[in-house]
């Protein structure tokens, strides 16, 4: 495998629904390196999700080669997949998925304190991220009190808390008005170029996809060119 952030090729899932039997990727190749970002565009039930879940490590293929930050990552044990998952892989939904009993600073400090980050280590963090995201004055604020934007601002900091390799992201502003949308696209952009992650962004909007710099789509099981 490559030193790149992801690296899959062949990939094959096959989901039973009963006596049917349905190939959501059949035979998937992609790469996407440090400091690239690339859109991942289709049709709802395309398997974009799918996808993304066993890029992230949350799946398994059925078959294929998967190698997050040059470690291949098929045959580990689930907790070095865990492992590996928490130090290297940043995820954004659609919707934020914060904890709802914690504050938006207890948000971000959590999945560091799970990598061994140390208390004090992970609330410097936490804060330093909060900053860059323009939620400084919103640390204490639990998620109920804040807005769409301001929640998925949370959840954008929180997937960059471990210092990740690489960002996936599944319709990131999907759950928001398209001027909300917007800035919070903006800041996602932004974050990603400055830290020079690696991303890989599912999403439905065009005008979105047009920003990064490839555009794939997964059509029949397989990535093409978008």
């Amino acid at each position: 495998m490559s030193d790149a952030a992801l690296q899959l090729h062949g990939l094959v899932k096959v989901f039973h629904q009963g006596e049917r039997r349905l190939e959501v990727l059949r035979g998937a190749d992609l790469t996407v390196h440090p400091g690239e970002m690339v859109a991942l565009l289709g049709p709802s039930g395309a398997g974009k999700s799918t996808l993304l879940q066993i890029c992230g490590l949350l799946e398994k293929p059925d078959s294929g080669e998967l190698a997050i930050a040059g470690k291949e990552a098929r045959k580990l044990s689930e907790a070095e997949r865990t492992a590996l998952r928490g130090r290297t892989i940043g995820f954004v939904y659609q919707y934020h998925h914060l904890l709802p009993e914690f504050s938006a600073l207890e948000n971000i400090v959590m999945p560091q304190l799970i990598v061994g980050r140390s208390k004090a280590e992970a609330k410097a963090r936490a804060q330093s991220l909060l900053a860059e995201v323009g939620l400084a004055e919103r640390a204490s604020h639990r998620p109920a009190r804040l807005s769409g934007g301001e929640q998925q601002r949370v959840a954008i900091a929180r997937a960059l808390a471990n210092e990740p390799a690489l960002l996936l992201a599944d319709e990131p502003t999907g759950n928001l008005d398209p001027g909300t949308g917007g800035r919070v696209f903006d800041l996602l952009i932004g974050m990603v170029r400055e830290k020079g992650l690696a991303a890989l962004i599912a999403t439905h909007n065009p005008a979105l996809a047009e920003r990064m710099d490839r555009r794939l789509r997964l059509e029949d099981g397989r990535i093409v060119e978008g």
